[in-house]
Formats: structure tokens, C-alpha cells, sequence
């Protein structure tokens, strides 16, 4: 396995799919919690840059946490940067992420713990998302986008992924209110590969790669100007369309909108004028300040 300085581990197999293993930053180790902090994207970028010139046959995003996949993005260190820095931020993210998009092999995020927020929307830019199913009994772990629950919202293209997977209507809703799912109550269509444990999942994306070969799907997966019917029904059947603006609710719907005229770019540049205009106002001072408390 790979790791040299400013990369993330990654190895090859004789068949040439590359896994790359998420970790935390060297000088923020967080108890192994994988973390979207300005390093890992960095890092991600650098990785992802380096691994599509060597024409993968596929790639495979896992992460090297025991607990989760990706918790997020670093909340404390957005909360820390001004408005510049914090679009700064955001776009870096959006670049990374689109590395997965422009790469010309078969990609899976190869879940097995909590996915949520930022981690969710890197896993949305992957072709397929596989989970480890949540054994009967067993403790099952969230996936979803919380930014809502803070009083604010996605930054990279959640708003218009998610929809794009999953029924629209339900992908607003829970996107809106910042309601995540449990892995053992997945909404139907999330989920494109399921296993029992990470290495029967790990073969089964490999099986799913090699299948796809010279087969690699449309990109973005997202929504734009040919779901607007569908979209647009969804609105009319959601709580969005009455939103108040200045919520997280409204600055959802006009990330929608904008994704149904311009796409994924569009949608993204919208989610990131309303977050760094929502982070600063209540209530999503007060409810970030007590996010942040919990966390120290």
C-alpha cells in the first residue's frame, strides 16, 4: 500500500482497481474519526490527481476508520474561517469531489459505518454506494445530510445528488429537516450493493467493477433540466415550497432550483452562497455553539 506524504493510503491490485483509504489528519487524529477537514481534502485532491494518471480499472473509496466512514466536514474549523476563506473551503471541496467524476473507470464508496453531511455528498459522487447491512440486533449507524439540524445546509451538492438516487420528494424532506436514516432502514435506491461484513462487500464491488469495464456511467448522477416535471412534483408533495427564507428549508429549495436550470455546478455555487450566509445568523449560531460544546 502507498502512502506517501500528502497522499492518503492507496494500493492497486493486479487487476488495476485502486482503494483508497480515508484516515484522519496526522495532527488531528480525533480518536480515528475520518473527518472532511481542509488536510483530507487536500489530500483526497492530490490523491485522486495522482491515481487517474495511472488508468485505474476502477477505484474504490473505503475509509480506514473502525467507527465510521466519513462523520462530515470539520465543523469547528468552518466555524473558525470568515466568508472568504469558508468559500475558499468549499470550493477546494467541490474540486476534489469532481476528480471522481472526471475519472474514466468505474467508482464505489465502500461504506460500513455513519456517512453523513460532507462524507455522504463525497460518497454521492462515486457511481455506486455499498453498505454493510446492519446484522439483526446490531447497532445500526446513520447516513444522511444533518446540516439542517444545525441551521444550515449542504455544500456540495447534496441538495441535488441525493434527489437523483433516491424518490425526490422523501430526498427533500429529510434534506430540508436534516433527518438522517439508519443503515438498517435505507430508502430504496441508496443503496446499489449490500453485504454482510466489509470484506464480502469489498469483493462485491470489485465483481461490480470489473462487470463495467469500458461501461462507465453518465456523470453527473444529479438533477437538472430534464427532472424538472419530476422535481417540480416533488416540491408541490414537500414543505418546501412554503419555506421561509432565511432557513435552511429555502436555501434547500433554491439549491433545487438552480440545479433544474445549470445542474450540479449551478446547484453546488447556490448551496454555497446560502451556507455561508446561513452559519453566521440564528439559529444556527446558537445551535452550532452547541454542537461544538458536545464535541470538545
Amino acid at each position: 500500500m502507498s502512502h506517501e506524504t500528502g497522499l492518503i493510503p492507496h494500493e492497486r491490485s493486479p487487476d488495476g482497481i485502486v482503494t483508497l483509504s480515508l484516515l484522519p489528519s496526522p495532527t488531528k487524529p480525533r480518536g480515528g474519526v475520518v473527518v472532511l477537514d481542509s488536510w483530507l481534502i487536500g489530500a483526497i485532491d492530490r490523491t485522486l490527481q495522482q491515481v487517474a494518471g495511472s488508468r485505474p480499472a476502477g477505484v474504490i473509496l473505503a475509509s480506514a476508520s473502525p467507527r465510521v466512514w466519513v462523520a462530515g466536514a470539520d465543523l469547528a474549523e468552518i466555524d473558525g474561517l470568515d466568508d472568504a476563506s469558508l468559500d475558499s473551503y468549499l470550493k477546494a471541496g467541490e474540486t476534489c469531489f469532481r476528480r471522481l467524476l472526471d475519472l474514466r473507470c468505474p467508482t464505489v464508496a465502500l461504506i460500513h459505518g455513519a456517512v453523513l453531511g460532507g462524507g455522504l455528498e463525497l460518497a454521492l459522487h462515486c457511481d455506486a454506494l455499498a453498505f454493510v447491512r446492519t446484522p439483526a440486533g446490531g447497532k445500526p449507524y446513520l447516513v444522511g445530510l444533518p446540516e439542517a439540524s444545525l441551521g444550515i445546509c449542504p455544500g456540495w451538492g447534496g441538495t441535488v445528488m441525493l434527489p437523483a438516487r433516491i424518490d425526490p420528494a422523501l430526498a427533500l424532506e429529510r434534506t430540508a429537516s436534516g433527518t438522517p436514516w439508519k443503515s438498517d432502514a435505507l430508502p430504496a435506491g441508496l443503496a446499489d450493493l449490500e453485504a454482510d461484513d466489509a470484506e464480502s462487500l469489498r469483493r462485491a464491488a470489485r465483481e461490480w467493477i470489473l462487470a463495467r469495464q469500458g461501461a462507465t456511467p453518465p456523470r453527473p448522477r444529479a438533477i437538472g433540466p430534464a427532472s424538472q416535471a419530476t422535481i417540480e412534483n416533488a416540491i408541490a408533495a414537500s414543505s418546501l415550497a412554503g419555506a421561509a427564507a432565511g432557513t435552511s428549508a429555502h436555501a434547500v429549495l433554491a439549491a433545487v432550483r438552480a440545479g433544474l436550470v445549470g445542474g450540479l455546478a449551478a446547484g453546488v455555487a447556490e448551496e454555497r452562497r446560502h451556507l455561508i450566509a446561513l452559519r453566521t445568523v440564528e439559529p444556527a449560531r446558537t445551535k452550532i455553539a452547541a454542537f461544538l460544546a458536545r464535541s470538545s
